[in-house]
């Protein structure tokens, strides 16, 4: 009988090199296992989709923002549940038994909650907000490594071509088909650009940014005020 869980997790990277192989090793389990990994590069030019390659199953060129890179990798894939993972963020241990789980339930997606990797005791709090919030709203962002069953994100027509909030908004149509699904095994995702910017100022900046979306701004105008505010940190 075939199998009913085939999993392809798809990364979208640009001018990842100084990580993308600690990131994919990170991942043998899951090709170990017999699922798929697939790298979607937005045209890097620091060698990335070269060190890629030997670590996963295929690497896919995509034009750049990780709207059109996750939907050309779910192009790509073979599995059933497709699972969109960060560079910078790394899996639980029990990720697949997890998801196995989840395949079994009636849930359309879902994610997985979320710590930062710093040990700063405020990145605790933050990280149980952040998935609080998610838990009420219904709504998942890229770092909590959103996973959908294939035939679910087909007919929604995958994530939208806009520069930000991609996540976001996908989560809004999803929510029409199903709740998410919520993994509290954590990913950890790599805290620096909280330590970049520092904890309070990105806090600030991400609700500034939702709260303009769910006004209505466009994605366009809140991605060159995110690029402002990081350039100027």
């Amino acid at each position: 009988m075939p199998n009913p869980f085939s999993l392809s997790v798809i990364v979208p990277v640009w001018k990842e090199a100084a990580g993308i192989q600690s990131s994919l090793k990170a991942l043998a389990p899951i090709r170990e296992a017999g699922h798929q990994v697939i790298v979607v590069d937005a045209g890097s030019d620091d060698g990335t989709a070269g060190l890629a390659r030997p670590l996963c199953d295929r690497v896919v060129d995509s034009d750049k923002g990780r709207g059109a890179q996750m939907n050309a990798g779910a192009a790509a894939a073979g599995g059933n549940l497709l699972l969109f993972l960060h560079a910078d963020t790394r899996l639980p241990v029990d990720a697949l038994t997890q998801l196995e789980i989840f395949m079994a339930s009636r849930r359309a997606w879902g994610r997985f909650d979320v710590r930062l990797s710093g040990h700063r005791p405020l990145f605790r709090v933050i990280a149980w907000f952040m998935n609080k919030r998610s838990w009420l709203t219904g709504v998942c962002t890229g770092d909590q490594a959103m996973f959908v069953r294939r035939d679910a994100f087909e007919a929604l027509g995958g994530f939208h071509a806009q520069p930000l909030m991609e996540d976001v908004e996908f989560s809004r149509r999803l929510s029409l088909v199903s709740r998410p699904y919520c993994i509290h095994s954590p990913v950890i995702t790599d805290s620096r650009r909280w330590e970049k910017l520092g904890p309070w100022r990105t806090i600030f900046l991400m609700w500034r940014l939702r709260w303009r979306y769910w006004r209505g701004e466009s994605p366009e105008s809140l991605a060159q005020a995110y690029r402002s505010d990081v350039r100027n940190a």
